[in-house]
């Protein structure tokens, strides 16, 4: 703006000087000439000026334009920003949740593996009395008189013969089972006992299976006599 001030007052001085030297050496020159020269010099000045504020006028539009422009890209810049923080966000969220669902699933596979070890060791344990009683079957069938049969929900049922006298052959039949915690358990007895649930508890306090066989045994016998 200051440059354009300075021109402006160099072009007015050019035009006064023009001025003083025709009127210095034309002192005589016709009035409508010089008022012709001064009508034509201030229109130039006039036209050159004006052009000079239109093209400020647009200047200033176009600087506007550009100022709502950046305007509006800084609002776009902030909303994506802000997009962008939410999304990260959520992400973080997501992985949190992840890892959470990660060690549940972990926590679930160690369970699991506990509890199939339980569930082995006892199943090993079941194997290994089911092992000792087949192992004695055929030493009491052969001396007492004593069958072993396996029969449904893997049970034993023990059928014990030569005990009535006068009935050898009659049957007196003992179930026996493993139960869920891996111990011994009656699950009939024909005819009943009324010691069945003792023999059962010392049974499973010892583990000696021939004892408890031949305990079963002589109960059924002193029962005969009755």
């Amino acid at each position: 703006a200051e440059d354009e001030v300075a021109l402006f007052e160099k072009d007015m001085k050019e035009f006064w000087m023009q001025l003083k030297i025709s009127y210095g050496t034309e002192q005589n020159s016709q009035t409508s000439a010089l008022r012709d020269l001064c009508k034509e010099t201030i229109e130039a000045l006039s036209e050159k000026w004006s052009k000079k504020l239109k093209e400020e006028d647009l200047m200033i539009d176009k600087i506007q334009e550009y100022n709502n422009e950046i305007l509006q890209q800084s609002k776009y810049i902030a909303e994506k920003e802000e997009q962008l923080t939410e999304i990260k966000s959520k992400l973080n969220q997501e992985e949190e949740q992840q890892q959470n669902l990660t060690d549940i699933i972990q926590d679930l596979k160690e369970e699991l593996m506990r509890k199939m070890e339980v569930k082995s060791s006892k199943n090993k344990a079941a194997k290994e009395k089911m092992e000792q009683v087949s192992k004695i079957t055929t030493l009491f069938k052969e001396h007492l008189g004593l069958e072993i049969r396996r029969i449904h929900d893997e049970q034993l049922q023990f059928i014990f013969r030569h005990i009535d006298h006068k009935d050898p052959d009659k049957p007196y039949l003992c179930t026996l089972s493993i139960n869920e915690k891996g111990d011994y358990e009656v699950t009939s007895c024909t005819p009943p006992l009324d010691c069945i649930a003792e023999l059962q508890l010392k049974l499973r306090e010892t583990n000696n299976f021939s004892a408890f066989v031949a305990n079963i045994r002589k109960a059924f016998t002193a029962l005969s006599y009755k």
